[in-house]
């Protein structure tokens, strides 16, 4: 077995971000073979005035057998009380490209996250590997004051982000600064070499909080050979679309002119935005890397939603069943609770944390009846094989990237209207952690995809919308799966401490859980 290096990640509070590391809004790329052991050790330090639990989701890891590894606060673990430490140890069970973030809150939208490699067969030749390529909105008020404009009493729209960003970086207008703000003009961009006539790979990372962003590079077409950690048949493109939590990578050819240089773009579509673009500098070896490119934009369609099923196949060939053994219908609403604040709803029930006691945690007691509890959207089913989630947005124009806890689901059909019961490519579907959900039309019919699981992986796993602000209020469910296997699970000492940490915390402190805890 491999092991690679404990990584000490340290949180620390910021005038208007959280720092990870020290380094600003990107962690530490944290980089793995496929089948290693990978261990981190996360210390939180955010104190001082709002002292604040935490938890670090390590994005689309099934963490089979680890399932309390997942590091989401109220269902595998409590939240880290600030000031305490957590060591994470879970398999590279997949390879390829993903990201790490915590799963407290919205905190991440400050700055806890960063990107994840872990490397593996080649579907695709190519000669360089860029590494990872992060496209995120940014906002510059603190991610709580966000959070409770998001929760205010008859708020309807989430905030605009105030620019967009590739690694990190991207020039913004200081005139656009109101407040008094401090603000440097012209601050820089992300830069990147290519080299003449080689093939580079790109891992692209959506780790915003809302929008979804459509990549492109100048004068350069991209073939895919990856979406999420599955590897697809390759296939080429002009523009990529990634919402919150999506990765894609791709192959790009280099051209032969050494002395070039172009912009790679990133655009916040179908999004609240103030400043919705974003440019890096792609150099080959003989330009002048302190001159501006002055490439012109590839002409390309926006496009909101993943590329077409019909054209996404995994390299890999798996089936789906086409009768699985359970079928649950999902609807997601939005609209006011009974106190007139408006939240997300899926089967009329929104979601609310408790930290204090874990679900996986009870469920490994044998307790998984929680009729006084409602708002913890507990689904249990059971020991089934096979299920099926149908899910319905009645909700117009607010798209939802979809997100799964703990497996590669099947997506077998997307659209809008009501699903016909048609998979496509049922012999070999689309897999992957993330898909996006149409938005209802203008006529109200709604927006649907349709998912599909083996239940092969005792747990407790969310399926929520990875837009911040959504999970902010409230659009998440449990998945309980093999809750009998859940109780043969032996469940490392240091999960239980934690709660036994949270609950010295939060009996001498108040816990500020304006939203849904997650």
């Amino acid at each position: 077995m491999g092991f690679i290096e404990d990584i000490c990640k340290t949180l620390v509070p910021s005038l208007n971000q959280i720092l990870t590391n020290g380094l600003s809004i990107l962690g530490p790329l944290i980089e793995a073979n496929w089948g290693d052991t990978i261990q981190v050790t996360v210390h939180n330090q955010i104190t001082g005035d709002r002292p604040e639990g935490t938890g670090m989701h390590w994005h689309g890891f099934l963490q089979k057998q680890t399932p309390w590894y997942d590091g989401v606060p109220s269902v595998g673990q409590c939240p880290i009380a600030p000031g305490k430490t957590l060591t994470y140890q879970f398999q590279a069970d997949l390879y390829g490209t993903t990201w790490y973030h915590s799963h407290y809150s919205a905190q991440y939208s400050g700055g806890i996250s960063g990107p994840l490699i872990v490397y593996g067969p080649k579907n695709a030749n190519y000669d360089v590997d860029i590494g990872p390529v992060m496209l995120s909105d940014w906002y510059h008020p603190e991610y709580f004051d966000l959070v409770e404009e998001v929760m205010t009493k008859g708020a309807v729209a989430v905030p605009l982000s105030d620019n967009n960003l590739i690694n990190g970086k991207m020039n913004y207008d200081c005139s656009k600064i109101t407040n008094g703000q401090a603000c440097t003009p012209n601050a820089g961009i992300s830069k990147f070499e290519f080299q003449t006539n080689k093939v580079h790979r790109l891992r692209l990372i959506n780790s915003g909080s809302e929008g979804t962003q459509q990549f492109s590079i100048d004068g350069h077409n991209m073939t895919i050979i990856a979406n999420d950690f599955v590897p697809v048949q390759p296939y080429t493109v002009s523009s990529v679309t990634l919402g919150i939590g999506q990765r894609t990578d791709v192959l790009v050819t280099g051209k032969s002119d050494p002395s070039a240089s172009y912009f790679m773009r990133s655009t916040l579509v179908c999004a609240l935005a103030n400043q919705p673009n974003a440019v890096a500098a792609i150099y080959y070896p003989n330009a002048n890397t302190n001159s501006t490119p002055t490439s012109t934009a590839t002409q390309v369609a926006t496009q909101c939603l993943n590329d077409d099923l019909t054209r996404t196949t995994p390299y890999y060939q798996f089936g789906a069943r086409p009768n699985p053994d359970f079928t649950q219908q999902i609807d997601i609403t939005f609209g006011p609770n009974a106190t007139g604040y408006n939240l997300w709803y899926m089967n009329n029930q929104t979601f609310r944390a408790n930290f204090d006691n874990p679900i996986l945690l009870l469920a490994n007691q044998g307790n998984i009846s929680y009729p006084q509890d409602p708002q913890w959207n507990v689904y249990n089913f059971g020991s089934n094989a096979t299920v099926r989630l149908v899910v319905y947005s009645y909700v117009p124009l607010a798209l939802h990237p979809m997100h799964l806890h703990g497996h590669n689901f099947f997506v077998l059909a997307t659209g809008t209207g009501t699903w016909d019961g048609k998979i496509t490519n049922v012999n070999n579907p689309q897999r992957r952690d993330v898909q996006i959900l149409p938005a209802a039309d203008a006529s109200g019919a709604p927006g649907y995809i349709v998912v599909q699981f083996n239940m092969d992986n005792p747990g407790v796993w969310p399926f929520h919308c990875h837009i911040a602000w959504h999970v902010s209020a409230g659009l998440y469910i449990n998945v309980l799966e093999r809750p009998k296997d859940i109780q043969n699970l032996k469940v490392p000492a240091s999960i239980a401490q934690t709660c036994r940490d949270w609950a010295q915390f939060s009996g001498h402190n108040v816990v500020t859980q304006i939203d849904s805890g997650l």
